[in-house]
């Protein structure tokens, strides 16, 4: 008859019930996820879970990582952690480390979710080249811009002294009041508007022409609005037509500032047409242009 040494065999079978109790214990430790992971580095990545929150997961070197396969996914082929790539779907196992970081014990994605993550890698590849270019561009643009500005302080410096001259100029023409018209143009604008009609644009600059052969000339402008609408608002858009129309005499016609007076801002004043009617409202919405001559200049 077979005896047992109960004092031999009680102790080994403590050892295996504490083996079994501390695999139970981390197997209860053990959590899962599933998400996408938002970013990688080296060996830590960031997951999006299914439930929108942010986990921290740790790789190491006993880190699991497989690729699902047949039918049922029941199988796992084995991948490098290199396969682990931001816009990859996962599910993970780990225990916590801290509330919001994980020790990753396996990690497994399907192969459709990883073509799909290497596709968007690849496209995010060509967005950043061409996120590159853009900067490039956009400084070389700066620099551009930095030589334009500096180029139109200089310019507005020069404006200033001009407009010395200008003042200059009107004080001395104010003092006389009678001047030959030698040419005049009229433009009309569509309501609320204060851009000129392209149309325009030759007739401005043959009267420029005209104007410079002409013994001490002055270009005089004058900007005028309907009386449909606000009063201020119309004297604004008269003051704004007009300077439209002077900036092109300038810088396309190239009348120099001292030959131009100041430009007028008319307003509702001096109708030519009815504001009761449509037709009447379109001959008032103008800029009329002269070129004069004063009778002393021209030694009358």
């Amino acid at each position: 008859m077979i005896q047992f040494n109960l004092t031999r065999i009680g102790p080994a079978l403590s050892l295996i019930g504490l083996a079994l109790l501390g695999t139970t214990v981390a197997a209860q430790n053990i959590r899962k996820f599933e998400g996408l992971i938002k970013a990688r580095n080296g060996e830590t990545m960031t997951l999006q879970t299914s439930d929108s929150r942010e986990l921290v997961v740790v790789l190491t070197d006993e880190t699991q990582v497989g690729q699902e396969q047949g039918l049922f996914k029941a199988r796992r082929k084995e991948k490098s952690m290199a396969a682990l790539i931001p816009g990859l779907k996962v599910k993970l196992e780990g225990e916590y480390e801290t509330q919001n970081r994980v020790v990753a014990k396996s990690v497994s994605f399907k192969g459709d979710d990883l073509e799909q993550a290497q596709t968007i890698q690849a496209g995010m590849h060509e967005v950043r080249m061409q996120a590159e270019e853009n900067k490039a561009e956009l400084e070389r643009q700066n620099a551009e811009l930095k030589a334009q500005n500096e180029a139109l302080q200089q310019h507005q410096q020069q404006i200033a002294a001009n407009k010395e001259a200008v003042d200059a100029a009107v004080a001395r023409f104010g003092q006389l009041d009678d001047y030959y018209i030698l040419d005049e143009v009229t433009l009309y604008f569509a309501n609320g508007q204060v851009n000129v009609d392209p149309k325009y644009i030759p007739q401005l600059l043959a009267l420029a022409e005209k104007a410079k052969s002409v013994n001490g000339y002055m270009i005089e402008v004058k900007g005028y609005a309907s009386s449909i609408g606000n009063a201020a608002l119309n004297q604004q858009l008269s003051e704004d037509r007009a300077d439209t129309v002077t900036n092109i005499l300038l810088q396309q016609g190239h009348i120099p500032l001292t030959r131009m007076l100041a430009p007028g801002a008319m307003g509702e004043s001096n109708p030519v047409g009815n504001n009761e009617t449509e037709q009447g409202q379109a001959e008032n919405r103008r800029v009329v242009v002269r070129v004069l001559q004063n009778k002393a200049s021209a030694g009358v």
